[in-house]
């Protein structure tokens, strides 16, 4: 929906970006440390993703009035994603370090990730308007982050388990907010959905 806004309006209004730059960067991260643990899951569900997010961020790049606050924000959190690969793939030989490295490193921003929608909260409140969440992109993030909660409570894998679940945590929060300020209140919120 928040692709579609941008393309009808040619605007990037009421458009959050960095939850997408966040993802993005995780969904790389995710797929580093598949390819690193031979989980075909994991490498092709992050590769779509990272697809996806790098077109997401192409197109709010093209109508975005800020775009060297946008290209300072991506070049930043992948200078971070670069430095650590080089950290990991070059200074820690054991593969099992590596691997457990990786997975906190990851697990850093999947946290992250699902705490990024959380700084609107403040307007959200003050404004008694959901105008600057996403609806689709809430319920995508509670049934992601549920499924990947599943996904490493099967594997036994902590690090793909236990940073999913803030994820739905603050999906839970951002439904509460859309309860709390119920669509009826919300005009602009409609208009962007359509």
């Amino acid at each position: 929906s928040d692709l579609r806004h941008m393309q009808r309006t040619r605007s990037v209004d009421n458009v959050q970006f960095l939850p997408f730059l966040t993802t993005d960067v995780n969904n790389l991260g995710w797929l580093s440390y598949g390819v690193l643990k031979g989980d075909w899951t994991l490498i092709i569900v992050n590769s779509v993703g990272a697809v996806l997010q790098t077109l997401y961020i192409l197109a709010y790049l093209r109508y975005s009035p800020r775009k060297h606050a946008v290209l300072l924000q991506t070049a930043s959190l992948l200078g971070v994603l670069l430095a650590g690969y080089g950290y990991f793939w070059l200074l820690v030989p054991n593969l099992e370090a590596r691997l457990q490295q990786l997975g906190l490193f990851c697990s850093v921003f999947t946290v992250s990730m699902y705490l990024s929608p959380l700084a609107d909260l403040a307007k959200v409140i003050q404004t008694k308007s959901t105008q600057n969440l996403s609806f689709s992109l809430t319920i995508a993030t509670l049934l992601t982050s549920a499924s990947w909660s599943f996904y490493g409570f099967r594997l036994r894998d902590p690090y793909i388990m236990v940073p999913n679940l803030p994820g739905i945590l603050t999906s839970i929060i951002r439904l509460w907010l859309f309860w709390k300020y119920s669509l009826g209140q919300d005009k602009n919120y409609r208009l962007l959905q359509t």
